[in-house]
């Protein structure tokens, strides 16, 4: 029997893989890289993630509010870090005195941020600019007022204006397209009126590789750095990317039953001959979504096999019908296709929703096992 780290579950992390998808999206971009790693490094890690992205070339690290920010800070992790989403009211006094670049939506944000510096210890923000995905962002009518105060408190040495960025919406090439007008406008405007910030983002791995001239000197990748793909019509492979995460467990338990047996909850399924039940402990409080039952794939042995019935809170079955499976078995449920594994789309695709939520979604009861090829 292979032993997993925690006996029955496993989610291995290869480090070596978002190494090296960092280094060859760098090249391919030929840009600066904020790696992000927000959501605990999508479910990987961020603090080993973050690790990996750095050695990779990335200069920058990424997240989404100043909680994760802080606890890279605490593991040691010494790189530029970004934070862009903040509660109404918080405080950014330890974020400035940590170092943490703040990314900033509205007035009030950049006030606040001014107030929290210090003697010789400025905040460093990048501005937020709303250029049409209707979330947060200064909003276009703001961004004079924003950008002239900003300005005065550069001046004065409260804030250095690292930055401007916003966000795309991968909707087409012409709806993102039409942002990226709406934010060169913005940062024309900016420099009238004496900003001068040495990056400017506004494209995720999306637009980073599909959209060149979005790039602008720096791209904030996410799903990439982890060897996903975030297009539809484009495989990891065919993006010289290599998938950093592989869940796999341990067959628990077989039964061998006869034609009519129904399988887990509700009976979606009952077997239509003599079969085997091989019984896989991961289930919907482990991440594997509820909604890829009787769709999920599951390598057993070399063979690939569907979930039948069900998925639990903890568990879930597979008719392996006569195939040779034994008690301690490895399952994968998804890894690196170039290895045999089936991928994470494919789940993404039995529960009707993204890769990037199947890999998010792992939860802690899930070790992670940290690997590097």
């Amino acid at each position: 029997m292979r032993t997993l780290a925690g006996g029955m579950r496993e989610a291995s992390i290869d480090v070596g893989a978002i190494t090296a998808n960092v280094r060859h999206l760098r090249r391919l971009t030929e840009s600066e890289v904020i790696a992000v790693v927000k959501a605990d490094g999508y479910g990987h890690g961020a603090t080993r993630a973050a690790v990996a992205a750095l050695a990779g070339g990335a200069t920058r690290l990424g997240v989404a509010d100043i909680t994760e920010a802080l606890a890279l800070r605490r593991a040691g992790i010494t790189a530029p870090i970004l934070a862009w989403l903040h509660a109404p009211g918080a405080s950014f006094a330890e974020a400035v005195s940590q170092g943490i670049e703040l990314g900033i939506s509205d007035i009030d944000q950049l006030q606040r941020a001014a107030a929290a510096a210090s003697v010789g210890r400025p905040a460093d923000v990048h501005l937020k600019l709303e250029t049409g995905l209707g979330r947060n962002g200064i909003a276009p009518a703001e961004y004079g007022v924003v950008f002239a105060e900003a300005a005065r408190l550069e001046r004065i040495g409260k804030l250095r204006v690292i930055g401007l960025f916003s966000h795309l919406s991968n909707t087409s090439s012409d709806d993102d397209r039409a942002a990226l007008r709406v934010f060169l406008d913005a940062s024309a405007a900016a420099s009238t009126l004496g900003l001068a910030p040495r990056l400017r983002h506004i494209s995720a791995t999306h637009a980073a590789i599909a959209l060149p001239e979005a790039r602008l000197g720096c791209v904030r990748l996410g799903i990439g750095i982890y060897g996903l793909s975030p297009f539809a019509d484009r495989s990891s492979a065919d993006l010289g990317l290599r998938p950093a995460m592989t869940l796999r467990a341990a067959v628990a338990a077989l039964r061998r039953v006869p034609a009519g047996q129904g399988v887990s909850y509700g009976y979606l399924h009952r077997t239509d001959r003599e079969t085997t039940l091989a019984l896989v402990p991961l289930g919907y409080a482990d991440g594997v979504p509820r909604t890829a039952s009787m769709r999920g794939p599951v390598s057993i042995g070399g063979r690939e096999f569907t979930v039948a019935g069900r998925i639990a809170m903890d568990q879930f079955v597979v008719d392996v019908g006569d195939h040779p499976v034994a008690v301690g078995d490895e399952a994968v449920l998804f890894g690196d296709p170039t290895l045999g594994h089936p991928a994470a789309d494919a789940w993404a695709d039995a529960a009707d929703t993204i890769n990037y939520e199947i890999v998010t979604r792992i939860g802690p009861r899930v070790p992670r096992r940290q690997v590097s090829s």
